[in-house]
C-alpha cells in the first residue's frame, strides 16, 4: 500500500466508523429525550440515510451494513406499528445470528469461507486463513447475539440501547483487532501490511 493509500483508506475507515455509530448514537439520544418509538423511528431515518452514504464512499453496496439496515427498517417498522419494542430489540440477535448461520453454514454445507467474497478486496489471505477467520467470526456473531438477549431481557431500554455503543461496538473492535495476528499469519503474498514494519 502506497504512502498516499494509507491516508486514504484511514480516512475511508473513519467515515465508515461514523456511518456504523450515528444511527446508533441518534438512536440513544433520541430515546433518551422522546422515548423508544420516536428513537426507533429516528434509528428507521439514520439508517436510510447512512446506507446511501455507505454506497458512495464504497463505490459498492456493503453487504452487512445493508443487511441490518434492511432489518432495522422491517424490525422498526414493526416496532413503530404495533407500539411493541420487542421487535427493535430482537433485531441484533436475529441480524447476528443470520450471518452466524452463513459463514458457518456456507462452511459446513459447501466449504466455502463466505468472509472471502465479502472482504476479499481488503484482505488477501491463504484459504486456510479464510476459514479460520469465518469460524472466528461465525462463533462471534452467536456471542454478540447472545449478549444482545442478556441485555435487552434483563436490563433497562436505556441500558440495552448504551449496550451497543458501550458493550458490543466495543466488543466487536476489540474481537477484529485480535485477529491481526492470524491475518499476519495467513496473508498472501510478500507485501503483508500487518507483518512488522508492514
Amino acid at each position: 500500500m502506497s504512502e498516499n493509500a494509507q491516508p486514504e483508506h484511514g480516512m475511508r475507515r473513519f467515515y465508515a466508523t461514523a456511518l456504523e455509530l450515528g444511527p446508533l448514537l441518534l438512536f440513544f439520544v433520541a430515546n433518551s429525550r422522546w422515548g423508544i418509538f420516536v428513537g426507533t423511528g429516528v434509528f428507521i431515518a439514520a439508517t436510510a440515510v447512512a446506507l446511501p452514504c455507505y454506497r458512495w464512499l464504497e463505490k459498492r453496496w456493503p453487504v452487512m451494513p445493508l443487511v441490518g439496515g434492511f432489518f432495522v427498517l422491517v424490525f422498526g417498522g414493526l416496532t413503530i406499528w404495533l407500539q411493541d419494542d420487542t421487535f427493535i430489540k430482537l433485531k441484533p440477535t436475529i441480524v447476528n445470528c443470520l450471518f452466524g448461520v452463513i459463514l458457518g453454514g456456507g462452511l459446513l454445507l459447501f466449504d466455502r469461507p463466505l468472509l472471502k467474497p465479502i472482504f476479499g478486496t481488503a484482505f488477501r489471505l491463504t484459504d486456510e486463513g479464510w476459514r479460520k477467520l469465518t469460524v472466528r467470526w461465525a462463533l462471534f456473531f452467536f456471542v454478540l447475539a447472545a449478549v444482545n438477549e442478556v441485555m435487552w431481557r434483563f436490563f433497562s431500554t436505556d441500558t440495552w440501547i448504551a449496550s451497543k455503543m458501550l458493550l458490543s461496538f466495543p466488543l466487536t473492535l476489540v474481537f477484529a483487532f485480535l485477529q491481526i495476528p492470524l491475518l499476519r499469519r495467513y496473508w498472501d503474498g510478500d507485501d503483508n501490511p500487518f507483518a512488522p514494519g508492514g
